[in-house]
């Protein structure tokens, strides 16, 4: 199952197809992609008997978030080794956790409105979860998981840092600074949904390329740690870190600028492009 947005709409997507959740099920389900995902295993087991094969044609410009008001938003830090190398940062013994507020989230087409200071990229998988629960047992974390996403952890380097003790959350939750898409992607349409590759072209140059089995602390990882914490409901989202290649790793640091266009991938997931303005 893919369940994106078109419209603010949720929709069933098949190819280049889109079918409307709320008319295929005869209104059993509403409209809003939130109202599917808080009642997720009972949305599946309705697609597998009913959903229509076929649909609409569509353009992915057409598509909206397909997770617009995620009730948490957890993001994870200095989860890949090169990427903490390049940040000269030491890897934390426990996951590294912040949050991007949700009034950040954004169309996976979204422009990007750059704000003073240093505005990098980060490419990342996103997890949304489908199934809520506080103490998940590793084993039973994929009963929890709605499924996958894109996303770019667009991040202001001075307001992150800024402060004897770094702040990240501010500075990595301006308007549209968190877009995701192009669609929720459960894991039985991934050949091996622990071992994906990502990547994040900048105005078509390849400056992040890498595999989530170099996560530090993979999912099932960090769905157990935060869920010892929080409960996690559904329609959560979890960044989980980005992989080396970001602007301020490099020499000399490169950041964003109006106009520019960065195009973030996922294997078996999606892409989604923003434009810096």
């Amino acid at each position: 199952m893919r369940m994106a947005a078109i419209d603010h709409r949720a929709v069933g997507l098949a190819s280049d197809r889109a079918w409307d959740i709320a008319e295929a099920s005869g209104g059993a389900f509403g409209a809003d992609p939130m109202e599917v995902l808080g009642r997720w295993d009972e949305f599946l087991a309705w697609a597998a008997a009913d959903a229509p094969d076929g649909g609409d044609t569509y353009r992915s410009e057409d598509l909206t978030c397909p997770v617009p008001r995620p009730p948490q938003v957890f993001g994870i830090g200095l989860n890949y080794a090169d990427h903490a190398g390049e940040s000269a940062m030491e890897i934390p013994d426990d996951p590294l956790v912040f949050t991007k507020f949700p009034s950040c989230i954004a169309a996976p087409n979204a422009e990007v409105p750059l704000v003073a200071g240093n505005c990098d990229w980060e490419v990342e998988l996103v997890v949304v979860i489908g199934r809520a629960g506080r103490d998940i047992a590793a084993g039973d974390v994929a009963d929890h998981i709605a499924g996958f996403t894109v996303g770019q952890d667009v991040s202001e380097r001075v307001g992150q840092f800024a402060g004897g003790v770094p702040q990240f959350s501010l500075g990595k939750s301006h308007r549209n600074f968190a877009p995701i898409g192009p669609a929720v992607v459960t894991l039985d349409e991934l050949d091996d949904p622990w071992d994906l590759r990502l990547t994040c072209d900048l105005n078509g140059v390849r400056v992040q390329d890498s595999r989530t089995t170099y996560l530090i602390n993979d999912v099932p990882r960090l769905i157990t740690y935060l869920s010892s914490i929080c409960e996690l409901l559904p329609g959560d989202i979890i960044f989980t870190g980005t992989p080396s290649g970001v602007g301020m790793g490099m020499d000399p640091p490169q950041f964003l600028a109006a106009g520019d266009v960065i195009v973030s991938a996922v294997e078996g997931v999606g892409q989604i492009t923003n434009r810096c303005v």
